[in-house]
């Protein structure tokens, strides 16, 4: 009798244990799940609608950034929108594939507006991380891109003409001469440059003596990125990048966009994380590097992304931008700094893009 009653245990303590665990396995897969900055729905959806029907996680980055592109969110990525002080729009962008660590990346591409595919044939088609200028224009036209053309619009070449008028205000310039001005630009210091009382210089400095930057030129709609993870039905997570930089830049500059585990960051093993806001002073701490290896470590997802933030914020308190991690599991959060934040997501459990918000 003691052994029939123990047989019907161990069957009982044998379905209970199969019954918890395929529910703690079910309800721990939360992908596929996209992520991106800011209330970029269609580009979510995008996104969502690629790696739902079965494709990969670097397709479906390419589609949802390339939606973003074609759509010109908030006008910062995408042809048409940030000219340079000579005003033209240039793009860059970054793919990283974090199951084989592969990344293709193009910065400051002129001619060519497809910023994530021309990323794409980077990383498919050479063994290279980082194209940049017009050798970046003329790979990805070989390769099969549309181009060259003209990467403004009216809208940029009326914001550029505009900001000629107000005398070229406000710049990126510093520890110059004319630096209230159109210029031409020369270094401080420089005696024989300088005509009557004309000497402008940039005199604000951090706690560690470096010059600080124009926080108040530095919002949403001129200084953004789209940076977008996704999860697959398999598991394996990307991240890209797509952004046409700093509007009214120093031609040729390159900010965070295209600079890997700075803008995002990707490992299977871990998870991802993707950034915007002032990536000049961003890429000096490569952010999404450190949230990543944060989790690595063993911090959740809220903990990593703020711990990337503060580590900006102490040495450059005026400074904006944000990230938002995900572990390979699918729990995410955000952590910003001078403005409030806001990233989209797309999971099996939603009916559609949900915007999540974040305070600094």
């Amino acid at each position: 009798m003691a052994s029939s009653n123990l047989f019907v245990a161990s069957v009982v303590m044998l379905f209970w244990s199969f019954t918890v665990l395929g529910q703690t396995s079910h309800s721990s897969v939360k992908y596929p799940l996209v992520v991106s900055t800011w209330p970029f729905l269609e580009a979510v959806r995008a996104a969502w609608r690629a790696v739902d029907d079965g494709s990969s996680a670097v397709d479906a980055v390419v589609d949802g950034c390339s939606a973003c592109e074609e759509l010109r969110c908030d006008g910062t990525v995408g042809p048409g929108g940030s000219p340079d002080e000579n005003g033209e729009t240039t793009i860059d962008a970054l793919l990283m594939n974090g199951t084989t660590m592969e990344v293709g990346a193009v910065a400051a591409m002129r001619y060519v507006k497809d910023g994530i595919r021309a990323a794409k044939l980077v990383m498919d088609y050479t063994q290279h991380t980082l194209l940049v200028g017009e050798q970046a224009s003329a790979f990805s036209i070989s390769m099969g891109l549309a181009g060259p053309m003209n990467l403004s619009s009216p809208e940029s070449i009326r914001k550029w003409v505009e900001w000629r008028a107000n005398s070229c205000q406000p710049n990126f310039r510093k520890n110059v001469i004319h630096a209230n001005s159109c210029g031409p630009y020369h270094p401080h210091g420089d005696a024989s440059k300088v005509v009557g009382n004309s000497m402008d210089v940039n005199t604000d400095f951090n706690i560690l003596g470096v010059p600080m930057p124009n926080s108040n030129q530095i919002n949403r709609y001129n200084h953004d990125t789209i940076s977008m993870a996704v999860i697959d039905k398999a598991g394996r997570i990307a991240v890209g990048t797509s952004t046409n930089g700093a509007t009214f830049k120093v031609p040729g500059r390159v900010g965070d966009g295209p600079i890997v585990g700075s803008s995002a960051y990707a490992d299977d093993e871990v998870g991802a994380c993707g950034a915007t806001g002032d990536g000049d002073i961003m890429m000096r701490f490569l952010p999404c590097y450190q949230v990543v290896e944060s989790m690595r470590s063993g911090m959740d997802p809220k903990r990593a992304a703020d711990d990337a933030i503060s580590r900006i914020a102490r040495k450059y308190p005026n400074f904006v931008g944000a990230v938002v991690a995900l572990d390979k599991n699918g729990v995410h959060a955000g952590a910003c700094h001078g403005w409030t934040f806001q990233y989209s997501v797309r999971s099996p459990s939603m009916n559609d893009v949900e915007v999540f918000t974040v305070l600094p």
